[in-house]
């Protein structure tokens, strides 16, 4: 009877024992089948969420504004190259550089003068300083100051930026967990998709930094010896009317010249049809 008891106990704790490592393989079978796709479902999941989230730490961030500064001003000098010269070596000891100039020759009435053009980009701070610099070298005749606020730009394509690359590493963890050719490929060609976004994106962050960090000056050079002249319709008019006037007094000028001949040819008629009409008699 024991015996038969001790059989008995030893069979369950077998059935026990066995149960329990048909359910550890179930369980192991279970997390192995953890496919590609429900790993794309998951990135979707994640992506959202950290898009939130970004986006949230972002906005709450305190930040400095981001403005974009254009100064455009018009000089008067004695001489435009000179002065084009002297601005640009001003800027580059500003830590600036010059993105443009130009400088052109005219010709009016025997009197020739220049005027030119430059713009150059210098640090934000130090604009104020560059701008007080330039305009010893003559005479300021216009400025205007104008500030781009791009701060919520900024903090957009900052937020998108760091959601993208958060995109592009857990697609990258994806890739490693795909088993066929088409998983691969579908999970590629979304990784080439957000390294487009990427590489735009921070185009576009590199280029409103470069507008933000340096201001753009643009400056009009004229010369004060200048000779003013237009060519629009007040001219034509005063040459038409001088035109005329000169037309008139050449008529009076040859009338006068014509006046003694008409009268000595008006004599001469008159004798001549006076003697034809006695020689008829």
């Amino acid at each position: 009877m024991k015996r038969t008891y001790l059989l008995s106990a030893l069979l369950l704790v077998s059935i026990a024992i066995l149960v329990s490592g048909c359910a550890s393989l179930d369980r192991d079978a279970g997390s192995s089948s953890y496919t590609s796709n429900e790993a794309i479902s998951e990135y979707d999941t994640v992506t959202e969420e950290s898009a939130r989230q970004v986006s949230g730490a972002v906005n709450t961030a305190s930040m400095d504004r981001k403005t974009i500064t254009t100064v455009d001003m018009s000089l008067e000098v004695e001489d435009v190259p000179a002065a084009i010269e002297q601005i640009a070596a001003t800027a580059r000891a500003s830590e600036g550089y010059v993105s443009g100039s130009s400088v052109y020759a005219h010709t009016y009435e025997q009197n020739t003068w220049r005027d030119g053009y430059i713009t150059v980009r210098v640090p934000e701070a130090g604009h104020p300083q560059f701008i007080d610099e330039v305009s010893q070298l003559g005479e300021v005749t216009s400025r205007s100051v104008s500030a781009q606020d791009v701060t919520e730009e900024y903090i957009d394509v900052t937020a998108r930026l760091e959601n993208l690359k958060r995109q592009e590493q857990r697609l990258h963890e994806v890739l490693n967990m795909s088993s066929t050719v088409e998983e691969v490929l579908s999970v590629e060609k979304e990784i080439e998709r957000v390294r487009g976004e990427i590489d735009s994106l921070t185009g576009r962050l590199n280029y409103l930094n470069d507008r933000v960090e340096y201001s753009t000056i643009s400056i009009r050079l004229t010369e004060s010896d200048r000779m003013v002249y237009s060519w629009g319709l007040g001219d034509a008019l005063s040459e038409s009317v001088r035109g005329f006037i000169s037309m008139v007094n050449a008529l009076i000028i040859l009338a006068g010249y014509m006046l003694p001949i008409v009268i000595l040819l008006t004599l001469f008629g008159g004798l001549f049809v006076a003697l034809r009409r006695m020689a008829r008699r």
